[in-house]
């Protein structure tokens, strides 16, 4: 056996005494890489809130949504650990590999969703802090611990916990929720079954193995690769929407339908090439594409109301 694929050699265990969790472990448990889309979506919401918000207090407020988008990932990761580990893409995390012992990864999610909440609250107000509150609960209870085991429909329901940022983040920077923060909470919802789907195509032996009933599985390839096209197709003019609203300019629009266009050429070969080795080329190329659709077009929005702002400022 290679050094690649032994835990046992790799990995210390929770139980050594002489291993202690460090910051990146724990930092690990916040899944990174979907906090950074939680905080840029939830920047996108609080630029297109029609009232301002100082810097200083949106950075606080955006800094409380990311701790909360952690504790997210955190109780996820101490709730699914057993099936973690008996799945190839996850089974080095840092519960099921035995770095964080699931006590304490509890209680990391714990404190860091009481920390986030309180903090908005006083930073923010209390909608936002409600509506963060009812995030991280829809996240941890209701996808992780209900629907993710239970229903092939768990990505699309689930789904909304992932899409609420937009909404948060508007509601920190004005106190409302405003119609073109629902828009992005539309595109969001729309764009997550597709790009998980995708995944799920190429990792449907692990998902059976361990018994989570994804799209693959249950309804079979075929068919979740004519959900992907449907639901591409339907978020392709949804993405221009924010364009037409004015919440996004002319860089936007070109971005969006551009994007949007090659998006569905993708799910186009995902649904057409259904065999062999190219079928999970397709599908994790669409996989990637789609993390690159929804960077652009947030990243868009933030930058057009960013210079809208400097102007404003008159720097």
């Amino acid at each position: 056996m290679s050094l690649a694929t032994d835990n046992s050699v790799l990995l210390p265990s929770a139980a050594d005494s002489t291993y202690l969790a460090g910051p990146r472990e724990y930092f690990s448990l916040m899944k990174p890489r979907v906090m950074s889309l939680v905080v840029l979506t939830a920047f996108a919401g609080m630029m297109i809130a029609p009232a301002g918000q100082h810097p200083i207090v949106g950075f606080a407020s955006l800094t409380a949504i990311a701790i909360g988008a952690g504790a997210s990932g955190a109780l996820n990761m101490w709730w699914d650990a057993d099936i973690d580990a008996r799945m190839a893409r996850t089974r080095l995390r840092a519960v099921p590999s035995g770095l964080i012992a699931p006590r304490e990864a509890l209680g990391f999610g714990l404190v860091l969703s009481l920390l986030s909440v309180l903090t908005l609250a006083a930073v923010a107000n209390p909608l936002a802090a409600g509506l963060l509150a009812f995030t991280i609960f829809y996240y941890a209870v209701i996808y992780t611990m209900w629907l993710k085991r239970l229903t092939p429909q768990n990505i699309v329901i689930g789904g909304a916990a992932g899409a609420l940022p937009p909404i948060v983040g508007c509601a920190a920077a004005s106190g409302g929720v405003s119609w073109d923060s629902v828009w992005l909470f539309a595109i969001i919802f729309l764009w997550t079954p597709p790009h998980f789907w995708a995944l799920a195509l190429v990792k449907a032996s692990d998902y059976a193995r361990v018994g989570v009933p994804m799209m693959p599985n249950i309804k079979g390839p075929d068919r979740t690769r004519l959900e992907i096209l449907v639901y591409t197709l339907l978020l392709t003019p949804l993405g221009l929407v924010p364009w037409f609203t004015g919440a996004g300019g002319l860089l936007y629009g070109v971005a969006a339908l551009t994007l949007g266009l090659g998006l569905c050429a993708h799910a186009r070969r995902v649904y057409l090439v259904r065999d062999g080795a190219a079928a999970n080329k397709h599908a994790m190329a669409m996989f990637g594409f789609s993390i690159l659709y929804l960077f652009v077009l947030f990243g868009l929005l933030v930058v057009e109301h960013g210079f809208g702002l400097l102007a404003r400022w008159g720097l």
